[in-house]
């Protein structure tokens, strides 16, 4: 017959594992901790008296000032370096609208146009395919090139500008797209500014042109995005004689 009384003892011991933990183990733990408490101790006290037996040498005061100075570069460099991807300063651009109209696009001599199907440029739904010189011939832009005899692709990053000049040999034919992008073109006919601005959308695609000795500028003024273009020159251009003048305009 079976004893209820061991068996009660029995579950007890079983319901409860920390009973069964031996006392030596508890021992162990605690002489465990307390070496780790002593071996932290002894290495904080030996840092304490490294430093301040380091810092009574004469070859003490060299090393100091050689982590100042490394401590000092590394800061310039982090400032540097988020200075590179700081939002752009367009306060210059607050007087460009961003409104615009056919007739400030004229006076610009550019078109825009909208990348998505169906539309001038855009004729399936694989995206937007142009002919330069032909598309800026039917849109009514005049003084581009007529051909090309020299053509480059570029990208302008955020904050950038391209241009800024005017070419005395050689008519150019523009695509611009990507991001939102300020075109600046030699106007004698616009008030006293003396040139046309307009800025082109990131959604659109613009093809504008810059005749023979009418300067030119491309701004991006897209916090993140770049503007990528086409230009179309129907002239090499020789850029170490004198036929381009550069720097054109002085706020920019």
């Amino acid at each position: 017959m079976a004893n209820p009384r061991r068996a009660s003892i029995s579950l007890s011991s079983s319901s409860n594992p920390q009973s069964l933990e031996s006392p030596f183990h508890s021992q162990s733990q605690g002489q465990t901790l307390s070496l780790s408490f002593e071996s932290l101790s002894f290495l904080k006290n030996f840092l304490k008296n490294f430093l301040k037996n380091f810092l009574k040498k004469p070859h003490a005061f060299p090393f100091l000032l050689s982590v100042f100075l490394l401590l000092t570069w590394i800061s310039l460099r982090i400032q540097h370096s988020s200075s590179r991807f700081s939002f752009p300063d367009f306060s210059r651009f607050q007087h460009t609208p961003d409104t615009w109209s056919k007739d400030d696009d004229f006076k610009a001599n550019l078109v825009r146009f909208k990348p998505r199907f169906p539309s001038r440029i855009a004729k399936d739904n694989r995206g937007w395919l142009l002919d330069p010189i032909s598309l800026a011939l039917d849109s009514g832009v005049l003084g581009g090139a007529v051909t090309c005899a020299s053509v480059h692709i570029g990208e302008i990053k955020p904050g950038a500008m391209r241009g800024n000049h005017r070419h005395h040999t050689c008519n150019e034919t523009f695509v611009l797209w990507g991001a939102r992008t300020i075109f600046r073109l030699e106007n004698s006919e616009v008030g006293d500014k003396g040139y046309a601005e307009v800025i082109i959308g990131a959604d659109e695609v613009a093809v504008a042109a810059s005749p023979r000795g009418t300067a030119h500028a491309l701004i991006n003024m897209d916090p993140a995005r770049s503007t990528w273009f086409l230009g179309c020159q129907d002239g090499i251009i020789n850029y170490n004689t004198s036929t381009s003048d550069f720097k054109v305009w002085k706020d920019l």
